[in-house]
């Protein structure tokens, strides 16, 4: 039935009349669905209904739903149900359930204000924003009551998913379930029969779905939650399968997309913990302890028991600090989302009530931001993304369900055997020098100084992945960060380089485009000391000796270059590294325009960070001059830009270079001792070779 649904939806969209305005501008009008989000590139995105659509003189009335995205500020403000219109330009979308994808460059103009109700909800959620304070704790409350996690900072957004906690600030099946139990509960004292009690709270949770905005994630979670009512209302445990089982078909009908989210997949698999695991555990607990501490430790342990084969599969490892963490927050998170909730329901006439509130459930809010900090720091057993770790986990799973007269030994071998696979297959394992972060399609290097110091060549496009990188490194201080340039996969990652870690000074291109990114870069290092690079500047930081070979003091001459090298790319950052060990260019996304420029000035070289992910755009004879013994090439898997380019990993070889790329080998790391060098990899496991 889902799939039969999905077609027809599918089709629908792809046969939309927007397919005919594809690269076209258009004049559009269209209804708000979603509250405006800002992306990474500080634009608005929301999703909406598309209801005219005209080009030329012709106009066509719509009901199909579209992403828009825009830079009017203005949108923030906007709620759902208001009517919008303005000049935009539909593109393709590779988002499944939406018909295209429209970009408003100019302003929206606001046609309809929003209805009584939707600006009732709309001021009880900034209501409850703006009473819950500042920090990570005042952050904190609007996420666990109502899934708004607008004030949180990206760094405890890392620590959050880090620790294993990120669930607790996504309106899921726990946050309803709680809510509804505890109106279940209230209404006993007003309505003595179960099946009006169920119905009075269904009514409730509608109500409380509308506040947190119907979004197909938060419509999962209250099947979710709905489930956990029949069960716990029914008194029936045989009833509680077929109503999970009904809960997915409904979403699924409803929204098929679900059924390739893998947030639904979560959902489900945390419910049926729940539902099959929980009373179990509970039961085996209440033996040892009270029954209210075996409620609260068992219900995280089922959760998380059969999520982590998605888990693993998502994120490529396994916290084993995630399941501690999850127990230690279990108990404040019932007295956060319930006191929150009467605090943000009373909020607009009893504030003092409120307030006070809102002061109580800050101690276990800041208890629960401490232990997501705490546990960030922990390491992890990095795994397999994909099929493989999901197909790893899931099958220890099974085996320890279903032997289970034999769970103390298959535990203690499966403890020993993870172990050791992550002892041996560890990295970088020991002593390095160079190393190249897995970052996806993006540069980031670092240099190791010793002592947990290391200098620092771009970030990536992901603050979680180059934190991981940095923290599987050891380090904790980075006495010289080098952004080579602007662009998203070289710089959007640095709020999780300065999480917990020390940074000295900053260099910095000359071109501050595109502007958005030198912005958030220079926001995010407000406070510290930024330098502006230019040819020839000279330093050394220990036994490294640094010299800055590009960008000029000028950017107006990249106009002249041919070539296809971008003006933004041609700005980079390029320096040479020297110590008795290894010499090291690096050069950010230099093309062959400025690569010509620089022939002469470098000379043979040990390790080449290749320029622009092995892009095309490359200069033969700067390539000859450098003749690098290793070569590394910072690359997504699978990317849509041809990186590497087949010609540029010939000329390497040809020139005696061994070539390891990210997206084959994973996180590279290079131990250096007087030119003789061994390269380990995360993926390929260690290499060793001489050269003389």
């Amino acid at each position: 039935m889902g799939a039969s649904v999905m077609s027809l939806r599918q089709q629908s969209l792809e046969n939309s009349v927007l397919r005919n305005y594809y690269g076209q501008s258009v004049q559009i009008r269209a209804q708000v669905v979603t509250d405006p989000n800002i992306t990474k590139s500080k634009s608005y995105s929301f999703i909406a209904r598309a209801l005219l659509v005209g080009s030329g003189g012709q106009e066509f009335k719509l009901h199909i739903p579209i992403r828009i995205m825009t830079r009017d500020q203005r949108v923030i403000d906007l709620l759902p149900g208001q009517i919008i219109s303005g000049n935009a330009r539909i593109v393709a979308s590779k988002e499944a359930r939406v018909a295209a994808l429209v970009l408003i460059n100019g302003q929206i103009k606001v046609e309809t204000q929003p209805s009584r109700w939707a600006s009732t909800l709309g001021s009880i959620r900034l209501g409850l924003r703006n009473i819950s304070g500042d920090s990570d704790a005042g952050a904190l409350i609007p996420g666990m009551v109502l899934g708004d996690t607008s004030k949180q900072s990206e760094i405890f957004k890392i620590d959050m998913r880090r620790s294993g906690l990120a669930h607790l600030v996504a309106v899921s099946g726990a946050n309803f379930a709680i809510v509804s139990s505890f109106v279940l509960w209230a209404m006993q004292f007003l309505i003595p029969r179960i099946r009006w009690r169920l119905g009075a709270t269904a009514i409730f949770l509608i109500c409380f779905i509308c506040l947190v905005r119907p979004s197909p994630s938060v419509l999962r979670a209250a099947a979710m939650a709905a489930v956990m009512l029949v069960a716990h209302g029914s008194k029936r445990s045989g009833d509680s399968l077929p109503a999970l089982g009904f809960a997915i078909a409904a979403v699924v009908i409803g929204d098929p997309w679900q059924a390739r989210d893998a947030g639904f997949a979560l959902s489900v698999l945390a419910t049926a913990g729940l539902l099959l695991f929980a009373p179990r555990l509970i039961a085996k607990l209440s033996l040892k302890m009270p029954t209210i501490i075996a409620s609260a430790l068992a219900l995280p342990i089922s959760a998380m028991l059969f999520c982590s084969p998605i888990l693993v599969a998502l994120s490529g490892y396994l916290s084993p600090i995630s399941i501690v963490a999850n127990l230690l927050a279990a108990p404040a998170v019932a007295p956060i989302t319930i006191l929150g909730f009467i605090a943000t329901l009373l909020a607009s006439f009893l504030p003092i009530v409120s307030n006070f509130l809102i002061f109580l459930i800050r101690f276990p809010a800041g208890f629960i931001a401490s232990v997501a900090h705490w546990a960030a720091d922990f390491p992890v057993i990095t795994m397999r993304t994909g099929r493989i770790g999901f197909l790893v986990v899931a099958g220890l799973i099974l085996i320890w369900w279903l032997f289970h007269k034999y769970r103390k030994v298959i535990f203690i071998f499966f403890l020993v055997l993870i172990l050791g696979i992550a002892w041996l297959g560890r990295w970088p394992a020991g002593d390095w020098q160079v190393a190249n972060c897995d970052i996806g399609q993006g540069d980031s290097m670092v240099i190791n100084l010793g002592q947990n110091r290391a200098i620092v060549i771009d970030v990536g496009p992901d603050e979680v992945l180059v934190d991981r990188c940095l923290k599987q490194l050891g380090i904790k201080e980075v006495p010289l960060l080098i952004l080579s340039h602007f662009h998203a996969d070289h710089v959007d990652g640095l709020a999780g380089l300065i999480k917990n870690r020390r940074i000295g000074q900053t260099w910095i291109s000359n071109n501050n485009d595109p502007t958005i990114q030198s912005l958030r870069v220079k926001a995010l290092l407000r406070g510290k000391e930024i330098v502006i690079a230019r040819r020839g500047m000279k330093t050394s930081i220990g036994a490294i000796s640094i010299k800055v070979l590009w960008p000029d003091t000028t950017i107006g001459n990249f106009e002249s270059f041919s070539g296809e090298g971008s003006i933004v790319n041609n700005s980079s950052i390029a320096t040479i590294f020297s110590s008795p060990d290894f010499t090291l260019l690096a050069a950010g996304d230099l093309e062959s325009p400025v690569q010509q420029l620089l022939v002469g000035d470098v000379g043979p070289i040990d390790i080449y960070k290749v320029s622009h992910h092995g892009s095309a755009n490359h200069s033969s004879d700067f390539m000859a001059e450098l003749k690098p013994k290793i070569a590394i090439i910072s690359v997504g898997t699978g990317n849509t830009y041809g990186h590497p380019a087949s010609e540029i990993l010939s000329a390497l070889l040809a020139l005696g270079a061994r070539v390891y790329r990210t997206d084959l080998d994973g996180a590279i790391a290079i131990t250096a001792r007087a030119h003789q060098f061994s390269v380990r990899t995360s993926k390929s496991g260690i290499n060793f070779f001489r050269l003389g």
